[in-house]
């Protein structure tokens, strides 16, 4: 969830070198049993979630309680787990651990490979389905259990589509040329000053809502794939310069907005996912429609803003940290937390899985079915490096337009190919 993970995040936090134990394994056993502690997000909601969670399990085993609290404050949730891990005194569970962050963690030495349970690949595909592979790490092994999505599409504001005369319930926003052409009136007709408004700051995640979202959809691919980049393909490229030209055009900023640039009126649309609803739901009267691509065709994929449950090594009881994991990823706690906080189970057929819900619950409907079709951060050694590799040249490139783009792309894809590849 964008707005409550990556705040001021720093390179350093999840970029921390493999020193330090890690947590120890000694006395630890996959099939040990007893209490655990856990953190969760600090987002109101899903510790609302959490709490309910923890009463549920607390309820019926006495002998194995979960002693729980919010990630503690830092600079970032990834800093304060990386230093955890290095203390080795990270909880057993982390209901809020972030893909880009699992390949440092694991350098560190402070992730327990769900694998070494019986059960546990066979679980998290039945789970999570054709989606899994994008969460094993290079090893072959799943670090992670992936837990909630955020499939990110456009918002849209209907009283100032309206306001550019523009048709709000039918908006032309499916191809790069509709998309641009309608930017332009928006801001010719001064319904707002941006027709976008992305934070156009150098933090390597930025790129999560801005190119990121696009570039899927147009290829269905991840920014790195067998190794290789793929920004600088031909559709990546052609995505990049969409960017270019809505920065030029000055139909997105080029300077941060110190707000909510869509709450606010300042912009006509906005790159969010599922959370936006309860946000900005009594607020204005909006739309969602997926990400546009380059022809208009329907999107191959969209960015997932995916948070995931990470077992760290410094726990001792991992039977009974395992049965947690499963516990609060059953269908059951599932539904209440798509119930508390809008956000997309990490569960294959989530329409048909939670009828009522979605009957009733009608906005977040054209989520669910986005849900099915996220594409993930690449799970790859130097996974933030990467990103800050490819966010840099976007931003002196594309933001701000500075030589040639294609060259720039090719430039910064060699350099994130040997990132990737561990070098």
């Amino acid at each position: 969830m964008k707005k409550a993970l990556f705040a001021l995040l720093p390179v350093a936090a999840l970029t921390l070198s493999a020193c330090g134990s890690g947590g120890s394994d000694s006395g630890a056993s996959a099939t040990a049993h007893g209490p655990i502690t856990i953190w969760y997000s600090n987002n109101a909601q899903e510790v609302a979630w959490g709490k309910n969670m923890v009463a549920a399990w607390n309820a019926g085993h006495p002998k194995e309680k979960i002693t729980a609290q919010e990630i503690p404050a830092g600079k970032s949730s990834e800093e304060v787990i990386g230093a955890a891990i290095t203390a080795g005194n990270a909880p057993c569970l982390i209901l809020n651990t972030a893909p880009a962050a699992v390949p440092g963690f694991q350098k560190q030495g402070g992730l327990v490979p769900l694998d070494d349970f019986p059960d546990g690949k066979k679980y998290l595909q039945e789970r999570v389905g054709d989606r899994l592979s994008q969460y094993a790490s290079p090893d072959g092994k799943y670090y992670q259990l992936p837990w909630k999505s955020n499939p990110v599409m456009i918002f849209y504001n209907k009283d100032l589509f309206r306001k550019a005369g523009l048709d709000p319930e039918h908006p032309k926003l499916s191809s790069y040329q509709d998309f641009l052409a309608t930017s332009r009136k928006l801001v010719a007709a001064k319904a707002a000053k941006a027709a976008i408004w992305p934070a156009p700051t150098s933090e390597f995640y930025q790129s999560w809502f801005d190119y990121y979202p696009m570039f899927t959809a147009q290829t269905g691919k991840q920014l790195v794939e067998d190794g290789k980049a793929q920004f600088a393909s031909p559709d990546g490229i052609k995505t990049a310069q969409l960017w270019k030209t809505m920065y030029a055009e000055g139909l997105a900023p080029k300077e941060s907005y110190n707000g909510d640039a869509f709450a606010e009126g300042k912009s006509a649309m906005a790159t969010v996912g599922p959370w936006a609803v309860s946000v900005y739901g009594d607020k204005l009267k909006w739309g969602a429609v997926p990400v546009p691509t380059a022809d208009g065709a329907a999107g191959k994929g969209t960015f997932s803003d995916e948070k995931s449950i990470g077992m760290y090594t410094s726990c001792k009881n991992r039977g009974t940290a395992w049965d947690v994991m499963k516990f609060a990823t059953s269908k059951e706690q599932d539904g209440k937390l798509l119930e508390a906080t809008g956000q997309m189970p990490m569960r294959t057929g989530l329409t048909s899985v939670y009828p009522s819900y979605f009957a009733s619950h009608k906005d977040y409907e054209v989520f669910a079915q986005q849900a099915e079709h996220t594409v993930e951060a690449p799970n790859v050694p130097n996974s933030v490096e990467v990103w800050q590799t490819f966010r840099d040249t976007y931003t002196r490139a594309v933001i701000f337009g500075k030589g040639d783009l294609t060259t720039a792309l090719k430039d910064a894809a060699a350099k994130v190919d040997k990132l990737a590849q561990g070098q």
